[in-house]
């Protein structure tokens, strides 16, 4: 073989090499960019009938203007079926809630074997509870009495609901309470902003229920006091329930300003939700420091919605 030859063999093969590697490089796998979260989604149907089940091909998720990988998407049914349900009952609330414990009672008793739940009452900005998270569901219904009817001294729905998050047991289990107040913020005195986005305790308490994935349902019930026969505390409460409820991925529920005839067919719709929720993974787009991100959740399928909460909680960036 002449010198010639040679030098063309050897450049072929050294092609031959370079697009191999070039070919593996492009059919391997790409890492996954990001760092997974989760958190919890419901199915709603839009109409009157049962959403249809969801695929994970079917969802998207987007971080701001970016969509992000889906990496993991489980009906909350079977073996991932946990659930930690709370009911949290004001104390200012008018003792005329008398006439739907039994509504309370039992939701309470028809929950499922794999869910644990527990029942306090919001009194001077903490948790009084009544019966801590167990699976005798008997117990929890038997521990549900009239409220006080007593503002007390320092009465905050919201920063009740901060002290019970902030308390709320290291547990894989979906997060969920089911809070009953006129949402009326009775801690706050002296000259106050009468704009009704105006609610720090409101936003504290969003943010710590998407740090920590926990869906606030909430019922609207008359509470004692003056003001709740002003139409702008009333109003503002009702707002404040409604946007705690709907950052955190869940729903509020009231009729006007009045007490409801019954609970049960909000009761009704959030055991619906409940029974059909998906746990969500994705890697999100960490920034410098860790915090809530924004999170959107869609789907294409006809007829159902997907509801979530506003943010999760993204670690800083590695």
């Amino acid at each position: 073989m002449d010198y010639r030859t040679f030098r063309w063999s050897a450049l072929l093969f050294l092609t031959a090499v370079v697009a191999m590697v070039l070919s593996l490089e492009a059919t391997a796998p790409a890492p996954p960019e990001g760092v997974p979260v989760g958190m919890v989604v419901t199915a709603s149907s839009v109409g009157d009938d049962p959403p249809p089940e969801v695929s994970m091909r079917d969802v998207q998720v987007s971080q701001g203007r970016q969509t992000v990988q889906v990496t993991g998407w489980t009906p909350a049914r079977g073996n991932h079926a946990g659930l930690n349900l709370f009911l949290l009952i004001d104390d200012a609330a008018d003792r005329s809630l008398g006439s739907q414990l039994n509504d309370l009672r039992n939701f309470i008793t028809a929950q499922a074997a794999t869910t644990n739940v527990g029942v306090g009452y919001m009194r001077n900005a903490t948790v009084q509870i009544a019966r801590d998270f167990t699976n005798d569901h008997a117990a929890v219904a038997n521990a549900v009495r009239i409220p006080l009817g007593n503002t007390g001294a320092f009465g905050s729905p919201y920063l009740s609901v901060i002290d019970m998050m902030n308390r709320w047991p290291n547990h894989p289990n979906r997060r969920v309470i089911v809070m009953v107040t006129d949402g009326i913020d009775r801690s706050r005195g002296g000259p106050r902003s009468r704009g009704l986005t105006t609610m720090p305790d409101v936003t504290r308490a969003s943010d710590v229920a998407q740090r920590t994935g926990t869906l606030i349902y909430t019922m609207f019930s008359p509470g004692v006091g003056y003001r709740r026969r002003n139409l702008w505390e009333a109003t503002n409460g009702q707002n404040g329930i409604a946007r705690l409820s709907d950052e955190s991925g869940a729903e509020s529920f009231f009729l006007g300003l009045q007490a409801p005839v019954s609970f049960r067919p909000f009761l009704d719709r959030i055991q619906t939700a409940l029974n059909n929720q998906y746990l969500l993974e994705f890697r999100a787009i960490p920034g410098g420091r860790a915090g809530l991100q924004s999170i959107s959740v869609g789907t294409e399928v006809s007829g159902v919605e997907l509801i979530s909460a506003d943010g999760v909680w993204v670690p800083a960036a590695r």
